[in-house]
């Protein structure tokens, strides 16, 4: 793994995370407990500063990167995002699930228990509503979430990750 200062900031991290073995974590980088950074991914504080809460899974080839001086990432707890995704310079809440390939721009914000369907382009600038599910090119929300949906999936797939980097371990 390469975990790098750059500019004066040396990437944090909380307890119990699971940093595989060829990610790249670079600059102004905090991350809470029980985080996993999966195989090929990137996450690159290196022109603003990336913040992740707990419980959050950045899986193969995904990408976290900020616009300079411009956009920060913050990405909030129990938040899975998928493989080969992209997370630019946006906010995500808490409980989210960012779908395999999908991408979220600059100035974005995911509320709350939302998915974001694998594929979709969520442009500029949008705000995806809390319980919902965006998808599509460019993203639109296509329904609301079930209680169901929330735990069947989201929480699911957060916990899952944790269990899965416990095997690494």
């Amino acid at each position: 793994m390469i975990i790098k200062e750059l500019n004066g900031h040396t990437p944090k991290f909380g307890k119990d995370c699971f940093l595989a073995e060829n990610c790249v974590i670079v600059g102004d980088v905090e991350m809470g407990n029980q985080c996993s950074i999966w195989y090929n991914a990137v996450i690159r504080g290196d022109v603003h500063f990336i913040r992740m809460g707990n419980k959050v899974n950045i899986q193969d080839g995904a990408v976290v990167h900020c616009t300079y001086q411009k956009s920060p990432t913050t990405i909030g707890n129990n938040v899975s995002v998928g493989h080969n995704a992209i997370v630019h310079g946006c906010t995500i809440h808490d409980n989210v699930l960012v779908g395999m390939g999908a991408i979220v721009m600059d100035d974005c914000v995911v509320e709350s228990n939302s998915i974001i369907a694998a594929g979709a382009v969520v442009t500029q600038g949008t705000r995806v509503e809390a319980g919902t599910i965006y998808a599509g090119v460019p993203a639109r929300k296509v329904k609301d979430i079930s209680r169901e949906l929330i735990s069947g999936e989201i929480e699911r797939i957060a916990n899952n990750y944790v269990q899965n980097a416990g095997w690494y371990k």
